[in-house]
């Protein structure tokens, strides 16, 4: 049985660092994916020129249809996928002169939705001992938000992902009344959107910890801030530094006690997730 990890948003930044990681860890085939087929192939033959082997597959992952050709093609060529690394976001910038319910709905639509959607169709074929990575971030930390309130509910430990969606649904909805501010939510769609995303993973978890099939983990990551460009190259740290985090809970060793349904920071070290405090 070949071993198969997917990556998702691959072609450039902290995506293409792991892809290139993975390339040389992983004891598989690795599935650069990009939205983007010229951008895909042209990151791919990249990374073969420095000696690594990935393979590509198009994803656009707000498109149901392209998620369920991924799916289609694992299935029939693999049986099954071993690693999901779910990268692919958007940020607008600090200057974006979009209005705010526009940045609202398309930054949850891609970062939030379209990563439930990817998991959704693409969980059924994880394998026993697969390893799923929801890229965070610090702004994905329970404290950017400001309503004590909207953390309870964000926090609660009967959370469905149902009700996270609803939750998410309220701050786009928000944002289009222009009442954010007064519910409690804030001035940043992508924070949201990473909030929604790390509650996501600790759902996830829950439901794994009950599947039949043996030794599922998903962990979200606070991969550092990155030189990429959706920093506009502000960040401190190489994308390869960023991917370190990533690629290191992607290759869990199979039954390792942790980390598991945990927020990751960039040293690799579990944080509290509402105090943004590392755990010793």
């Amino acid at each position: 049985m070949t071993r198969v990890a997917v990556v998702t948003g691959g072609n450039k930044g902290i995506g293409f660092a792991i892809v290139k990681e993975l390339c040389s860890k992983f004891d598989g085939n690795v599935y650069l994916t990009a939205r983007n087929v010229d951008l895909g192939n042209a990151a791919v033959e990249g990374l073969k020129k420095e000696g690594f082997h990935p393979r590509f597959h198009q994803l656009d992952i707000t498109d149901t249809n392209s998620i369920t050709r991924l799916r289609d093609y694992l299935q029939e060529k693999y049986g099954g996928l071993d690693v999901l690394v779910n990268n692919a976001a958007i940020a607008y910038k600090n200057d974006a002169t979009d209005p705010f319910e526009e940045q609202a709905e398309n930054t949850v639509k891609v970062n939030y939705t379209a990563t439930v959607n990817v998991c959704n169709i693409l969980f059924p074929l994880l394998r026993p001992h697969a390893r799923v990575v929801n890229l965070s971030s610090s702004c994905g930390m329970l404290s950017k938000i400001p309503s004590q309130d909207l953390k309870q509910k964000f926090a609660s430990p009967t959370l469905t992902i149902s009700e996270l969606n609803a939750l998410m649904q309220d701050f786009v909805n928000s944002a289009k009344a222009k009442n954010n501010m007064e519910k409690g939510w804030g001035t940043s769609a992508y924070n949201v959107s990473k909030v929604g995303v790390t509650a996501l993973t600790l759902i996830q978890q829950r439901q794994f910890d009950k599947d039949p099939r043996e030794d599922i983990i998903v962990n979200a990551v606070h991969p550092g801030y990155v030189d990429t460009d959706m920093t506009s190259h502000k960040g401190p740290l190489t994308p390869e530094q960023g991917a370190e985090a990533p690629t290191y809970l992607a290759l869990l060793l199979p039954n390792a006690t942790g980390p598991k349904g945990q927020m990751v920071w960039t040293d690799k070290k579990v944080v509290d997730w509402g105090l943004n405090e590392k755990k010793s």
